[in-house]
């Protein structure tokens, strides 16, 4: 089976991206029918967030993926300690990118994201950058609850510190 020519044009293109925005980043050139193992097309990661990408384009028609293809990114994440990603490119737009539970599944089990969707409702490759540092805040978080719980912050300086 002959890979298509523009979806792995389109692949380069994502891993390009996620390295200019920091991401450490590889293109499993594996993944698809080039081995029995189910492996997603990029992984991505900056040290505090790391994630598994199903790529996809199209010209512009809804893009769909089976679910067998949803359930084994699902897997590979789990198992790797990624977080499941389907990045969409549709021609002229930039990519979006979706938790598998957000997208739209299909009466006969299949998901779906129409273009309209991705520029509503998708993350950029920005926002996924943002999650990392938006981790660390949570930590801080816990660590400030941490202090109440044992009784080195009361709760209004904790109050004061996270406002």
């Amino acid at each position: 089976m002959v890979r298509n020519e523009k979806g792995d044009r389109r692949e380069r293109e994502l891993v390009n991206r996620l390295d200019e925005a920091g991401f450490a980043v590889m293109r499993a050139p594996a993944s698809g029918a080039a081995t029995t193992r189910e492996l997603p097309d990029v992984l991505a990661g900056d040290g505090d967030v790391f994630y598994a990408v199903e790529a996809k384009s199209s010209a512009g028609d809804p893009i769909y993926l089976t679910g067998e293809e949803v359930e084994a990114l699902v897997y590979f994440s789990q198992s790797f300690g990624a977080r499941p990603k389907i990045g969409v490119r549709f021609d002229r737009e930039d990519w979006y990118f979706f938790h598998p539970s957000d997208l739209h599944v299909t009466d006969g089990g299949n998901y779906r994201v129409k273009k309209e969707t991705a520029l509503a409702d998708g993350e950029t490759i920005p926002d996924l950058k943002a999650v990392g540092e938006a981790d660390d805040s949570d930590s801080d978080v816990e660590g400030v609850l941490q202090a109440v719980a044992q009784g080195v912050l009361s709760v209004e300086e904790a109050t004061e510190m996270l406002s």
